[in-house]
């Protein structure tokens, strides 16, 4: 009986595999169409895009084209090519502005970006290509039933650059050893408490700041080292100001009395 039921199913999908074939290589569109329709919502993408691929360019100006430009888009999306299924999601809004697959398009094509979007160690061009297409998708459609999750892939996607800027930051100050290399990382932490003003990372970038000033005043000749100090001193009262209950707090106030012991050396008298 399981020998019978395995040869069933062998038979079936060869006769399904044989079918598609003859489909796939017969000059006729319309059984094209209805077999990748059919595959499409199987969940069978490949093989639907083939065939869609076959007959896009004669249905150009007929009453299906824009079910076969929408399907031909989504199985892109649905195979996880995203590139091109973000260029074909726009091409299919620019040819139908009043398609009631619009939004949904739209908004399709703005998450095939986001798709593209690397970790955030790597170079940032998709991430923020992603964001522009989102903002402008939230912008055109407010009150969409796609705007929450629009909204949520943005502040994703910001964090993202965040933790890059923070990173590239931190890094300067994990190998800072020069001057030059000091005050290249609290110009990265200035940059960045200046572009992201709201960012979780705010404290821990206000604390590095005050350790590469810290650092660069310890370690600076002598007649830079009284300027830089207090520069440094100033980061210290900020943060301290900002974050009372601060994880970083015992290491600040250590590298302040440090800082003002040796200010000590540079009172000036009377």
């Amino acid at each position: 009986m399981k020998k019978f039921f395995y040869i069933t199913i062998t038979l079936t999908i060869l006769s399904s595999c044989s079918e598609y074939q003859k489909v796939l290589k017969n000059e006729e569109i319309a059984p094209k169409f209805k077999m990748g329709e059919a595959l499409y919502n199987e969940g069978k993408y490949s093989k639907a895009n083939k065939l869609f691929a076959q007959i896009v360019p004669n249905y150009r100006g007929k009453p299906q084209a824009e079910k076969l430009m929408f399907l031909y888009s989504n199985s892109f999306y649905k195979m996880k090519d995203y590139y091109v299924a973000g260029y074909q999601f726009e091409r299919f809004a620019s040819s139908y502005p009043k398609s009631e697959k619009l939004e949904e398009a739209s908004f399709l094509s703005a998450k095939s970006y986001y798709m593209l979007s690397p970790i955030y160690s790597k170079d940032q061009k998709e991430t923020v290509e992603a964001i522009e297409k989102l903002q402008a998708f939230i912008n055109l459609y407010p009150e969409s039933e796609y705007s929450k999750e629009a909204n949520e892939l943005v502040k994703e996607l910001d964090f993202k650059l965040e933790k890059k800027a923070f990173e590239i930051a931190k890094q300067y100050n994990k190998i800072a050893y020069t001057s030059i290399e000091l005050e290249a990382a609290i110009k990265s932490f200035d940059n960045f408490i200046f572009d992201f003003p709201g960012s979780t990372l705010r404290e821990d970038a206000l604390f590095y700041r005050f350790d590469s000033a810290y650092k660069l005043g310890i370690n600076s000749v002598e007649y830079k080292k009284e300027a830089r100090l207090k520069t440094a001193k100033e980061y210290y009262e900020a943060f301290k100001k900002k974050y009372t209950n601060s994880k970083h707090i015992e290491a600040i106030d250590n590298m302040a009395i440090e800082i003002d012991e040796t200010l000590k050396n540079y009172s000036t008298k009377s």
